[in-house]
Formats: C-alpha cells, sequence, structure tokens
C-alpha cells in the first residue's frame, strides 16, 4: 500500500467576545480567536496536516485571508472543500491525531464531540480520530492566555 503522512501546525490570538470553535465544535467561553474565518485552529491545523501529506501547501494558500469570500467561513466547510479536491480521489484518511495547547477554558468535557465533529464531516469513524488537549502549565503566550496553538498529523493511504 501507499502510504503519506502529513503534519499540520496553527496558531491564533485570543480576544474577547469573540466566539471559540475548536474541532467544529462551539466551546463556551469569554475569549475566541482573532482569525478572518471562524478562527477554528484546530481543523486549521487538521487541514493543513492533509494537504501536506499529498504535498499541496497549506490553507492559507487555497483559502487567503486577504479574500473576502473566506471572511467568517465555517472552518468545517474548508475542511471539506479540502477533502473534495481531485488529488485526495483513490485515497482514505487512517487516522488523525490533533493536540490542542490552550490554558483555558479546560476541553475534556469537549473532545468527545470535537471527534464526532470532525467525524461527520471527514467521513471516517470518530474511532480514528485522536484529539487532545493540554496547557502549557501557565508558560509561554498559551501560558498567558493571549492564543491557542495546535498540532495535528494524518495518515492516508491509496485505496
Amino acid at each position: 500500500m501507499d502510504y503519506r503522512i502529513g503534519q499540520g501546525y496553527d496558531v491564533h490570538a485570543l480576544a474577547e467576545g469573540l466566539p471559540m470553535w475548536l474541532g467544529g465544535v462551539q466551546i463556551p467561553s469569554k475569549t475566541g480567536f482573532v482569525a478572518h474565518s471562524d478562527g477554528d485552529v484546530a481543523i486549521h491545523a487538521l487541514c493543513d496536516a492533509l494537504l501536506g501529506a499529498l504535498a499541496l501547501g497549506d490553507i492559507g494558500h487555497l483559502f487567503p485571508d486577504t479574500d473576502e469570500r473566506w471572511k467568517g467561513v465555517d472552518s468545517k466547510e474548508l475542511l471539506a472543500a479540502v477533502l473534495a479536491r481531485p488529488e485526495f480521489s483513490g485515497w482514505e484518511v487512517v487516522n488523525v491525531d490533533i493536540t490542542i495547547a490552550l490554558q483555558a477554558p479546560r476541553l475534556a468535557p469537549h473532545i468527545d464531540a470535537m471527534r464526532a465533529r470532525l467525524s461527520g464531516v471527514m467521513g471516517i469513524e470518530a474511532g480514528r480520530i485522536s484529539v487532545k488537549a493540554t496547557t502549557t502549565e501557565r508558560l509561554g503566550f498559551v501560558g498567558r492566555g493571549e492564543g491557542c496553538e495546535v498540532w495535528a498529523i494524518v495518515l492516508i493511504a491509496r485505496k
């Protein structure tokens, strides 16, 4: 079988009064992500991992923040558009592993909902999707509550 691995990384600043979307789920929070789209940093990292697996660039290239078509867009639509690209024909997602670094709020109560939402968008079993959350023990910009960073890794295989 032909396998490919892709790795994605994204970061967004936090600001009060904005919605917080992670893994396609709105998380109750006083702060949300500063972004051109809905700011779902987890889906953005996942899109970059998928695109990276087939050497297709990154979401900034496909969905630039200078294009008003993408202003406020639901990131689940971006994920669906990435997977609908003709280059993904003949490939299947074997598994996804996402790590979210965010000081607050606690994400554990929302992990299963994120996995289910991503499963629905991607058309794969939730058991193939891992979402983990961590803090940075109050270190760095994440620890100070200034932002969030996410790493995503995907394995795809030719059908």
